[in-house]
């Protein structure tokens, strides 16, 4: 309908006015617009936004729901700290880790950013001091983890807070098809609910399409504005080495580490065994690297990722559990010693090189046995039908309704935690059980067959089927004689410009015709 036609329907003093609040929002857009790049220029030090920035930085301050999935190092930091220092409330971010939590408050404060975070290694009187602060309006940023997010005492005590907007910063964690899910993000929908809906942006450096939908479905939202980045890097060279032997991967290992000098490198592994056994061999030929990994207690791991930030030494032997968000710009290459579990994960570690856009190495070392470890974590990673049953029984046996925090608490002494959230996740999603506000479990269906129950498992049945395709897809990287790049390109359904990159292993092999593919059985 053209602007004729509505004046015809509206009444006159409508129309005038609705023309008058489009003229005036437009010289407030252009208005904030300018403010924007003046806070770019003076407290960032930026001559200009990256590709992909302004048009998310603009889609948040139109406080629309938000997906940004740009690759590591494209500046989704700036996409909220622009925005948050324009608006007039606070800015919720919700950040997976306290390691990345502190570093980014860090950052932000540095930058003349008034920033407070809540985690649990706050003791009681600075966490009251903080959020405070954030009551009284006195923070533009709080960083929160996804647990504190769904307490029900926090969402309490902000829910008269004006939140300009709720980040959720590492959102693949979101997806429960994700490559590192989190269980706590599946209380995040819920939390938004009890605010009333802030909008939100999402921000991750990978998501297929089929990730980014279920991120979008796991948070309640009915529509989110998606950007996409390319996740192409051409300053990242990828390889892939075949090798027969441990004697052969460890004598490889070796010889990267030279090429360090004044650099840093990561090696992951895909397990803490792997890892501790690297760093041994390294120190006995001289090398020295230090450890992280889960079985290391918090304390450990907080001193070990800030020696590695700080240069001292400079290379790190890590499991998964390492690098989510780390800002280090002169990491120069990336080895993985084993298969990582998708190709979604392999690049969002091996993207973690290169950051400072000077060439970085992604090398992949493998043996034809590696598949039967990460093929052993999968078999492990579902609740099957058996495990759904007993926790059904369980909630049918408790007095209604039962707090679910006390529940997981009994449960986590037969079955993993995560597999405990999972099911949760499920029951909910099929209307079997609901929570209130207060995290009381409500069962809604009382008597659910045997049969039943096991047609919920088969979800899960069908993500382990699927979790082993993409393993097979990780395998095919491998072997492959073709470009590593369009591999990557077209994992996550972008079309490649050029049959070849030009600068991965394959490509830069002097007869690639004649190259044959290495099977992995």
């Amino acid at each position: 309908m053209n602007e004729i036609d509505k004046s015809a329907i509206w009444a006159k003093e409508d129309f005038l006015q609705h023309q008058k609040n489009v003229i005036n929002g437009n010289q407030s857009s252009q208005s904030q617009w300018r403010q924007i790049k003046n806070t770019l220029t003076s407290q960032f030090h930026f001559d200009h936004l990256r590709p992909g920035q302004e048009e998310i930085i603009r889609s948040v301050l139109a406080g629309k729901n938000t997906l940004a999935i740009m690759p590591t190092g494209a500046g989704k930091s700036l996409c909220y700290q622009l925005p948050a220092l324009q608006l007039q409330g606070t800015t919720i971010v919700i950040s997976p880790l306290i390691s990345l939590m502190k570093d980014q408050r860090e950052k932000v404060i540095e930058k003349g950013i008034e920033a407070v975070e809540l985690n649990s290694t706050l003791n009681k009187a600075l966490s009251t001091e903080n959020l405070a602060r954030i009551t009284n309006e006195e923070a533009e940023i709080l960083y929160v983890t996804p647990e504190r997010f769904s307490k029900p005492e926090f969402l309490e005590s902000i829910k008269n807070t004006l939140i300009d907007f709720v980040v959720i910063d590492e959102a693949h964690c979101v997806s429960q098809w994700g490559h590192d899910f989190r269980p706590a993000y599946l209380n995040v929908g819920d939390s938004l609910k009890y605010l009333k809906n802030p909008p939100v942006l999402a921000l991750t450096a990978t998501a297929t399409e089929e990730v980014a939908q279920d991120i979008q479905k796991q948070l309640g939202l009915q529509q989110m504005t998606t950007f996409r980045s390319s996740v192409l890097r051409p300053n990242l060279t990828f390889e892939a080495q075949y090798l027969n032997s441990n004697e052969e991967k460890m004598q490889a290992l070796l010889e990267l580490t030279k090429t360090l000098k004044d650099n840093s490198g990561i090696i992951y592994t895909a397990t803490v065994k792997a890892a501790t056994t690297i760093h041994d061999y390294l120190a006995q030929k001289g090398v020295s690297s230090i450890l992280y990994h889960g079985k290391l207690t918090a304390k450990q791991r907080e001193e070990n990722q800030n020696e590695f930030m700080n240069n001292t030494p400079r290379l790190m032997i890590a499991t998964n559990a390492f690098g989510m968000g780390i800002d280090k710009s002169d990491i120069r290459f990336v080895i993985h010693f084993q298969f990582p579990a998708s190709l979604e994960s392999y690049y969002q570690e091996a993207g973690r090189a290169g950051r400072d856009g000077e060439p970085a190495r992604c090398v992949l070392l493998y043996l034809k046995k590696d598949k039967s470890t990460q093929s052993l974590f999968l078999s492990g990673r579902y609740p099957n039908a058996e495990e759904v049953a007993n926790i059904y029984k369980l909630i049918q046996a408790c007095p209604a309704p039962i707090n679910r925090t006390a529940l997981e608490e009994k449960l986590s002494e037969t079955i993993n935690i995560k597999k405990v959230a999972v099911i949760f996740s499920l029951l909910r999603q099929l209307n079997v059980i609901k929570e209130s506000k207060d995290k009381n479990i409500i069962l809604l269906k009382k008597d659910l067959s045997a049969e039943d129950i096991e047609s919920l498992a088969v979800v899960y049945q069908k993500r382990q089927e699927r979790d082993k395709t993409k393993l097979n897809q990780v395998v095919m990287y491998a072997q492959s004689a073709l470009c590593r790049w369009r591999a990557i390109l077209h994992y996550f359904n972008e079309t490649p410009t050029a049959e070849t990159c030009g600068h991965c292993d394959n490509c830069l092999r002097p007869d690639r015709s004649k190259l044959s593919s290495l099977l992995v059985s």
